[in-house]
């Protein structure tokens, strides 16, 4: 009972005596707060739309016409198209206060006619990708096309300071390629991986496909290139995510590491303080869009539409599909210790508490010597399960009373915080260490990590951080800028002696534990936790550190450093599996509205041709130089189609997604979206945001992040070009699997890149002359 009274603020009774009104006055100015916050959170989102609305010109730009078009009015002239006098006449009388009235609403739609034109001359702009495919080789000369469209573009780019949301309405829509064209890539792409007789047989599927059924499916998707802002991602988002059944944990989340060559304290609290500050920061600049969009080459923006999930952000089971529920506001965050859950407050009198003040709540919670209530250190074992069964045991036991109450208090927290009660280790002598540093990340023990919250942040009793994320809401990168932020300004937030900075200006408000009830779920809880278990021991990761070279000597090659790691990829899968696969390597279409990602495929015709000669010793080192070049030119090519909206496998998911509504059949489609991608790469951008200064601090790069096997014969490769002479691979792959062994493909990982340093070495000292220049793509 002392538990429900502290939680009435209000009450309200009538006695024989009167009225008799009790209130706390406490919790009371917390709502009040909390209501002036959301106010102005609201006017604020309100002048930001209206900027946003008519950039790239200036709101102030309007005062300035109006003054001009009085200036010309009262001097006895007119203004263009004599908007002044033919709006007068629509006004009740010619005195001199409607005659400014006239000026003004002339002024206004001469101010719009330019904010729109300004606007929509710049998407016209940014249709152009012709940038994109430019030589950058050196002493190549960029076409006079391209340069006009630079000087045009970096003017009205650079005109108005633009907020996080502002060239949303100046981006360009997705491309709808054609059928013929996408059949075309498409064919290209298998033919190393099938035979004649294979390869045959499907030019015969996709012709027929390309004649008849393609062409009724295509008229459909026109139609949604047309009605939809973006064709492909609101169904890449259903079908691919929120329909699927599998767990959240290795199979979607992904996660990411510590700056591991720094150790900044070895206090979890003040850690932890830090890190939550930061990313409350980062929520407020993306509240009131102070964040800069990231502009590629410092002109060309990319789509920020996925940052506004960033926080307070949850994915919530359903029986057939999820949901992404995103809450406008937030003022606590929900911290996970030893298997108890905790509210924490981040807000005090309208402010974001101060790194100290939230050490001492953090503090708070390590001291505690509370214990978990039945089932409470293992509820977290719910979101890593299969997600129908999730979803069937969140309507039975959580749909009323306490247990709805904390469970919405974790789902419409900004995020998560986990304080693990082990140590992130590593150490170069024992790369175990690094190993399980990942796979703590990954799937922690499957209980300790909340699955379907945006993103938990986790801490360890040695101060090293990470995070898991849920994979929905956002890709990769946007955590990446994210993690950049935090480690560009964590570096001056302690002490001495580890503390965070400052002094307390109060005592915050203490962390309340969350109430539950799960006795009568505690075998769904049990049987969670048994399949987690089960999932996470068939997975094994291995994080290899590659110091040997990095971009330094693939830049002195005159290739891509992209291009050359998934050319040492295709040859240590060559030779670790003895075949080619089809392989999936992650490129962004943020260059349009609401784009995410697109497909590229490495394993191509000229990169077999080049691993095949890499296996055959009667062919010389020169050619071998020759055929590398050739595969790096295209896959560089196929990189760039696949950002300018012409990559192969977007356009045929959705062709398939239209089929599946019609309920027609093609063997075409069934056959190319039933092709299982043993080999799925990413490489984890870095340099983001100019606070990283990689030159003054070196070592404040992350370590990269990584993701589960997306084949149960397959491996999960991420990559990370942390310098001149640091590449991290984060390998993943089922242990259940005889074909694969982390172990095994990160040792050929590292031979390759060995065989591909000699063979450039061996080409440099016969030839003294640099090799010849390859284009290098917009992926480095």
């Amino acid at each position: 009972m002392a538990e429900a009274h502290a939680a009435v603020a209000f009450s309200f009774a009538i006695t024989h005596e009167g009225f008799d009104i009790n209130y706390d006055h406490e919790v009371l100015n917390l709502v009040w707060n909390s209501g002036v916050r959301s106010w102005k959170k609201r006017l604020a989102r309100a002048r930001n739309g209206v900027r946003n609305g008519v950039y790239p010109a200036h709101i102030q730009s309007l005062w300035l016409i109006s003054a001009i078009a009085l200036g010309l009015h009262f001097a006895g002239y007119q203004a263009p198209f004599n908007l002044t006098n033919r709006v007068l006449v629509h006004l009740p009388s010619n005195t001199t206060n409607w005659q400014v009235t006239a000026c003004f609403l002339a002024a206004l739609v001469i101010w719009l006619s330019i904010c729109f034109t300004m606007r929509y001359t710049l998407k016209l702009l940014l249709m152009y990708k012709g940038w994109m495919y430019e030589s950058r080789a050196p002493g190549s000369r960029v076409s006079l096309p391209t340069m006009l469209w630079v000087a045009v573009v970096r003017v009205l780019s650079s005109w108005n300071k633009p907020g996080l949301y502002s060239f949303q309405g100046s981006l360009p829509r997705l491309p709808l390629p054609s059928v013929k064209d996408t059949m075309t890539r498409y064919l290209r792409s298998v033919r190393p991986l099938l035979d004649d007789d294979n390869y045959s047989r499907m030019e015969r599927l996709a012709k027929e496909f390309e004649q008849n059924i393609g062409k009724k499916l295509q008229w459909y998707l026109i139609l949604k290139s047309w009605w939809s802002t973006n064709y492909v991602s609101d169904w890449w988002e259903e079908y691919v995510y929120l329909r699927g059944r599998s767990p959240l944990c290795v199979n979607s989340n992904f996660y990411g590491t510590d700056a591991i060559f720094m150790n900044l304290t070895n206090k979890q609290a003040a850690r932890a303080a830090n890190v939550v500050h930061l990313l409350l920061n980062f929520r407020r600049l993306i509240e009131h869009q102070e964040l800069q969009p990231i502009m590629v080459q410092g002109m060309i923006p990319l789509c920020s539409w996925q940052y506004e999930r960033t926080f307070n952000t949850a994915r919530v089971p359903g029986l057939e599909t999820d949901r992404i529920i995103h809450y406008k506001d937030s003022n606590h965050i929900v911290v996970l210790h030893k298997g108890c859950y905790y509210k924490m407050i981040i807000y005090h009198k309208g402010r974001i508490l101060r790194p100290c003040e939230l050490q001492v709540q953090i503090e708070e919670i390590l001291k505690a010597k509370a214990t978990p209530m039945d089932g409470e250190e293992h509820l977290a074992a719910l979101t890593a399960w299969n997600r129908s069964k999730w979803a069937e045991a969140r309507n039975t036991y959580f749909s009323r009373g306490v247990n709805h109450v904390s469970l919405r208090t974790i789902e419409s927290a900004a995020f998560v915080l986990s304080l693990d009660d082990e140590p992130f280790e590593f150490d170069l002598e024992r790369p175990e260490l690094l190993d399980n540093f990942g796979k703590k990340l990954l799937h922690g023990n499957g209980y300790n990590r909340w699955f379907d919250k945006c993103f938990t942040v986790c801490v360890a009793t040695n101060g090293r951080v990470g995070f898991n994320a849920e994979h929905t809401w956002a890709d990769a990168p946007v955590l990446g800028h994210l993690w950049e932020y935090i480690f560009g300004d964590d570096i001056y937030g302690y002490d001495e002696a580890g503390d965070t900075k400052g002094t307390p200006e109060f005592q915050p408000p203490l962390p309340t534990r969350l109430s539950w009830d799960l006795t009568p779920c505690l075998s769904k809880i049990d049987e969670a936790t048994i399949d987690v278990t089960k999932l996470i021991n068939e997975v094994n990761l291995r994080i290899l550190v590659h110091q040997e070279y990095g971009k330094g000597f693939m830049k002195k090659c005159r290739i891509s450093p992209d291009a050359y790691i998934q050319m040492a990829l295709q040859l240590a899968y060559y030779r670790d599996a003895g075949r080619f696969s089809l392989t999936y390597e992650a490129s962004m279409t943020r260059l349009f509205r609401e784009g995410r990602t697109e497909t590229v495929r490495p394993c191509t015709i000229e990169s077999a041709a080049w691993v095949k000669a890499m296996q055959n010793q009667s062919i010389s080192n020169d050619e071998r130089v020759k055929m590398l070049q050739a595969a790096c030119d295209r896959h560089q090519l196929g990189y760039q189609d696949s950002m300018c909206g012409r990559g192969i496998d977007r356009h045929l998911f959705c062709l398939y997604v239209v089929s599946k509504y019609l309920e027609v059949d093609s063997p075409f489609l069934n056959e190319v979206l039933s092709e299982p991608w043993r080999l799925s790469t990413s490489q984890t951008p870095h340099g983001q945001t100019p606070k990283m200064d990689l030159k003054k601090h070196p070592n404040c790069i992350s370590a990269g992040g990584g993701f589960g096997p997306v084949a149960d014969d397959g491996y999960g490769v991420s990559y990370i070009i942390a310098g001149e002479n640091l590449i991290f691979f984060h390998i993943s792959a089922k242990t259940t699997c005889q074909q694969t062994d982390v172990q095994r493909f990160s040792e050929n990982i590292s031979q390759a890149l060995a065989d591909i340093r000699s063979m450039f070495e061996q080409h440099i000292k016969d030839h003294p002359k640099p090799a010849k220049s390859i284009q290098n793509g917009a992926s480095t």
